[in-house]
């Protein structure tokens, strides 16, 4: 007589991971379950779910860094458990830390001595940085007028339209009014002669941007310094610029040494970096460093001693991981000056080929600049049948992930596609991309046109479609899965009667 065994339910070590009991049935979305699983199913369900999130080197719309070496990988694993605000038990760890703060000081050519040590601090992104600094021209301002007996309750700050969201949520977060320069049609940066006009005595900086969100395009820091040293000297006023580096910091030293838009300014007080786009380390790294020791108000410092000895502490929040500062570490000394240069000089070639290859299909106006952040902007030269936005929504089906958006007032009605060059983005793809986009044009050709012009009545909408003139009334979610499900129904009914079914 042969026996056999039928395995339970709690006798996991028989199944197979897909076969088990704890893949078979769904898990709770909202409530943490009641029960355990075997780490081996827990990893399986997650990693099955991650596979339908995009390929972080396909996604071309962001800045940050999607590849690393080994090597480096290897040390953010062998730290990930260190939490970077215990300095008293991890020393080497601020070590470090200091020293990548001096190293990006000097690259901004701070004013410093022989030996002096540099004013910043590492942040988990040039957001938190860009608060931080904005608090310490907010500080200075007030103790500046209080001192003076003026008021100090309506602080404002000028920047362009084109900065990112991080500026208008300090404005909101810490009560400072912004001031923006509205962008125009070819002109998608700060305009330095009108920021200027809109500064007065309650303006605490003047923020400018190298490297736009936008088009890449760096702002002429040089000419807003000069206009703005004209300015105070006319006023009696001291309004300071901060220097929004986030995206072009690790750029502009390697491929445009000369182009003067750091602390060679005298009115350049304070400028951020992202360590996590081309600085090349992965997301949660930032930089802000400052001029001098006057710049950051000793009392936005705090002095903390219950980890084991005083600690001087500038930051939003308090614990963090150390891994990304020692990522950031090893990509300076791994680099250097000769490392940075290459990687950003590759970037630039293949945005150039990138661009020239878009520009041979005649199909598109380059909107970027050759000068800036290695990326490539671009909009449909005719844009009557069909949108950018179906061409980004198009190209997902090749694995691309290319944004399209339009520009802040008051260019918003002009729309683009913006491609980032970086590290791991190789000549390859490239070439490959401008290919798929072709694919995608040709097709698009083929399609009935999508664009349409919408008038509002009521709660509903009219659209005219294309050339047709087809007026038809836009329906709700509701009603066209209705209209789908009718449909069927009829069209059911109607094969029952064909077919003599009663």
């Amino acid at each position: 007589m042969v026996l056999s065994h039928t395995a339970s339910d709690t006798d996991v070590s028989v199944h197979s991971t897909f076969a088990s009991r704890y893949v078979r049935t769904s898990l709770p979305r909202f409530k943490m379950p009641g029960n355990s699983i075997p780490k081996e199913a827990a990893y399986q369900i997650i990693n099955d779910e991650l596979m339908l999130d995009g390929n972080p080197r396909l996604n071309l719309a962001s800045f940050v860094t999607t590849w690393m070496e080994p090597e480096c990988d290897k040390l953010i694993m062998e730290s990930i458990n260190k939490n970077y605000v215990d300095m008293d038990e991890y020393p080497i760890t601020t070590e470090l830390q200091n020293r990548c703060v001096n190293m990006i000081a000097n690259l901004f050519n701070a004013p410093l001595e022989e030996t002096e040590t540099a004013v910043g601090v590492g942040t988990v992104g040039s957001s938190e940085a860009i608060m931080l600094a904005g608090l310490a021209f907010k500080r200075k301002w007030q103790n500046k007028r209080k001192a003076e007996g003026k008021p100090f309750d309506k602080p404002n700050i000028v920047t362009g339209a084109n900065v990112q969201v991080c500026w208008e949520k300090f404005a909101r977060y810490f009560e400072v009014e912004l001031k923006e320069v509205k962008l125009s049609e070819g002109y998608y940066v700060m305009d330095p002669e009108k920021a200027v006009e809109m500064v007065d005595e309650n303006t605490i900086c003047v923020a400018a941007i190298l490297g736009s969100t936008l088009n890449g395009e760096f702002e002429d820091v040089k000419l807003l310094n000069d206009l703005l040293v004209l300015k105070n000297k006319e006023t009696g006023w001291d309004t300071p610029i901060h220097v929004d580096a986030a995206s072009g910091g690790f750029i502009a030293p390697f491929l445009y040494p000369e182009l003067e838009w750091d602390f060679r300014l005298p009115l350049v007080k304070s400028i951020n970096v992202s360590g996590h786009k081309y600085g090349l380390v992965y997301a949660g790294i930032g930089w802000v460093v400052w001029r001098t020791k006057d710049d950051l108000p000793e009392e936005l410092i705090f002095h903390i001693n219950y980890l084991g000895s005083d600690q001087p502490t500038f930051t939003l929040n308090f614990s963090k991981g150390s891994s990304q500062v020692i990522a950031q570490y090893y990509q300076l000394i791994r680099l250097g000056h000769e490392g940075y240069r290459n990687v950003m000089e590759n970037c630039r070639e293949n945005m150039i080929v990138l661009r020239e290859g878009l520009e041979k299909t005649e199909r598109f106006n380059i909107v970027s600049k050759n000068e800036g952040v290695p990326l490539v902007a671009f909009s449909l030269k005719d844009s009557s049948s069909h949108t950018e936005f179906e061409i980004s929504d198009m190209l997902r089906r090749y694995g691309w992930i290319v944004p399209a958006y339009t520009m802040p007032p008051n260019a918003q009605h002009v729309t683009v596609l913006r491609v980032v060059i970086r590290e791991d983005f190789s000549r390859t793809l490239a070439e490959r991309l401008v290919i798929d986009i072709e694919k995608v044009m040709r097709e698009l050709d083929e399609l009935p046109s999508r664009v349409v012009q919408k008038i509002s009545l009521g709660e509903e909408k009219i659209e005219a479609n294309g050339d047709n003139l087809m007026v038809t009334v836009k329906k709700s979610d509701m009603e066209r899965q209705r209209e789908i499900i009718n449909g069927w129904k009829k069209l059911v009914s109607d094969r029952k009667k064909t077919n003599g079914i009663c």
